[in-house]
């Protein structure tokens, strides 16, 4: 069944249209991606799809029983809602209906009101088929580590919030998600979940992520949105790449072909030919349209490359190193702070490339504020090379003045730049180097795509020449091409490397050691890969799991006894035997005769209590009869 169709859908960009004549349709169960460069406009068309932007041209239909959800990149949120009140936000009359009857089991007391509400809504949950549907909720959840209900938005982190949007976004009661960069501020533990869950839901999916992992688990066609012209590919990412390859050089043998016959038809145009004849009209037509074609455009590259900057032997140390954070609202008291690093030891040698592992809330960002200086540790000490020069992309870079143009907000910095092989640029053309042609190098900062501003800041970064580079979820709102380039730039780079990242292909590529942040405040090493790590996790997670099973069998299995001589049962036993069996029977009718109260749909909730507190006692007290009985039952008479 079809969900959407979308047709030739177009929007104005900045200078030139972002997108035009897009036209496409998703089918029920489809798991598709977009990808493109930062800039290109895939918010835009997410945005415009949602119902949130005005297309210029085209139009987007959405089948009835369909309903759409929209993640946008940045969540909107009130700070004084609580989450319950974020996630239940949504008109869906089902969602309504669960968060009533959830607040009618919490406020539920005694009084003829309070029950007749509870019955009512109870009545609705059971006519519109819900109890399952409450069910899968919980554990969405749980899933992302959401507990307490009642925390206002204001009080989560930016990993929580992004955990709670998604939340609302997937429990809501409808067919297509669009998802906009929704693994960006998870943790790669929840990334992970989310992969799982996508993966096996029925529902359709259209999203943007830069994740290549992710892609390739889910999606299973990739639409590209390239010069203003959308282009599917069926298959996975790994899939598109393939095909994304045999496409251009079909193209460009195509072009270079074409080259060839217009350089000879060329000839015969400066001839002058008679353009009298039929044939000949044709032949001057056929060529004027071979010349004005729109040419094979292989991808203009950049890379990022500046000056290196030479490391000494001392590069950087950290000693004892402690952080607490406050507990709650008792700042001061010490025994309510919760421990982020504990007493964390290390000695920085030249060309390392460390990758910093752990869940939100376990310290990340924590250890790289303190290292450039953001942040003041609780005790220890930081002792650092004289030649140790530090660059830290933050993961929320702030830009004071939004108004500046881009050239301006790199002359900030350097009006002249040296690069690594000696050759100098003024910042126009080092701006060129890193994609920032035209005339988007005198458009403000404010006009930037997300992914934009964030490659210009690290392009600004880089100027300073830092031999110790400190990167905090660079992957963000980074486009997968950026990020190849970037991928590219940090094997070579030779300089000391630390970074915080969700992206585990990004991770992979880049990091080769990694510092593990527990929960507890202690630090651990892994040498090796991000998903090596993470295979090892799994599978010691399982060998414990295996040996916790292990133990319970061996702590329930009854002792092995020598083999004795069967003794006959007493004249005692078999008449506590006998007592057993006449107890048993009649505690069995007593529990029969509790269910069947329980379940008449007695509205008497204290009598409902007690019945069910009997109910307890009475099966307790059976399961203890049951068991006496079989050690005498084994006595032979």
């Amino acid at each position: 069944m079809n969900l959407l169709s979308v047709s030739n859908l177009a929007k104005m960009g900045r200078e030139e249209p972002l997108f035009k004549n897009v036209s496409f349709g998703l089918d029920e169960g489809c798991k598709a991606a977009l990808i493109g460069r930062n800039g290109t406009g895939k918010s835009t068309l997410l945005n415009t799809i949602a119902g949130n932007i005005l297309p210029d041209e085209g139009t987007v239909v959405c089948n009835n029983d369909c309903g759409i959800s929209f993640l946008p990149q940045n969540p909107a949120y009130n700070s004084d809602d609580t989450i319950k009140d974020h996630i239940f936000k949504s008109s869906s009359p089902k969602l309504e209906t669960i968060r009533r009857y959830e607040d009618a089991c919490l406020h539920m007391d005694e009084s003829v009101q309070t029950q007749q509400i509870y019955e009512k809504l109870c009545d609705q949950m059971e006519k519109q088929d819900l109890w399952n549907y409450e069910t899968q909720i919980r554990s969405i959840l749980n899933t992302f580590g959401i507990t307490d209900m009642n925390r206002t938005m204001g009080m989560l982190s930016g990993g929580m919030i992004k955990k709670v949007a998604l939340a609302q976004v997937l429990v809501e009661d409808t067919k297509l998600l669009l998802l906009d960069e929704p693994t960006n501020h998870l943790d790669i533990t929840t990334i992970s979940l989310l992969q799982e869950y996508l993966h096996d839901t029925k529902r359709s999916i259209f999203m943007v992520t830069h994740d290549r992992y992710f892609l390739d688990a889910v999606c299973t066609n990739i639409y590209e949105l390239e010069r203003g012209t959308l282009n599917l590919y069926h298959g996975n990412y790994s899939t598109y790449l393939e095909k994304k390859e045999t496409e251009q050089k079909i193209a460009q043998n195509t072009d270079r072909r074409i080259e060839t016959v217009i350089r000879i038809e060329r000839d015969w145009l400066m001839r002058g030919p008679c353009a009298r004849g039929t044939k000949a009209k044709a032949r001057i037509q056929r060529d004027m349209q071979l010349i004005n074609r729109e040419k094979f455009r292989d991808d203009k590259g950049f890379s990022f490359e500046v000056k290196g900057r030479r490391l000494g032997g001392k590069v950087l140390e950290l000693h004892h190193i402690t952080k607490n954070y406050p507990k709650g609202s008792a700042a001061s008291d010490q025994g309510n702070k919760i421990p982020v690093l504990k007493d964390f030891s290390y000695t920085f040698t030249k060309g390392q490339k460390i990758g910093v592992f752990g869940d939100n809330g376990t310290g990340k960002s924590t250890l790289l504020n303190i290292i450039a200086g953001k942040l003041k540790p609780d005790s220890g000490r930081i002792e650092t090379g004289e030649n140790t020069v530090f660059a830290y992309y933050e993961q929320n870079p702030v830009f004071q003045n939004t108004n500046l143009t881009v050239l301006d907000y790199i002359k900030e910095t350097a009006e002249v730049i040296t690069m690594n092989n000696g050759k100098i640029l003024k910042s126009g053309q080092f701006l060129e180097e890193f994609g920032f042609s035209g005339k988007i190098q005198y458009s403000p900062v404010s006009t930037l795509s997300g992914g934009e501003r964030k490659r210009l800041y690290l392009v600004r970064l880089l100027l300073t020449n830092p031999n110790f580079l400190m990167l905090d979820e660079p992957t963000n709102d980074f486009d997968i091409f950026t990020m190849n380039i970037l991928e590219e730039f940090l094997d070579g780079y030779d300089g000391c490397l630390l970074i915080v990242s969700h992206d585990r292909y990004f991770m992979d590529k880049t990091a080769d050691t990694l510092f593990i942040l527990e929960d507890d405040g202690s630090v651990s090493g892994f040498v090796g890969k991000c998903s090596e790590y993470i295979q090892y996790r799994k599978e010691k997670r399982e060998e414990e799991d295996a040996e916790q099973k292990k133990k319970k069998e061996v702590n329930t299995k009854p002792p092995v006894e020598e083999k004795a001589k069967p003794r006959k049962r007493s004249f005692k036993e078999q008449k506590e035997l006998e007592q057993i069996e006449i107890d048993i029977a009649e505690l069995e009718a007593e529990q029969k005769n509790l269910e069947q109260f329980m379940n008449s749909g007695v509205t008497d909730f204290a009598a409902i209590n007690n019945a069910s507190l009997k109910y307890q006692k009475v099966t307790s007290e059976l399961e203890k009869k049951y068991s006496r009985w079989e050690e005498l039952a084994e006595i032979s008479s």
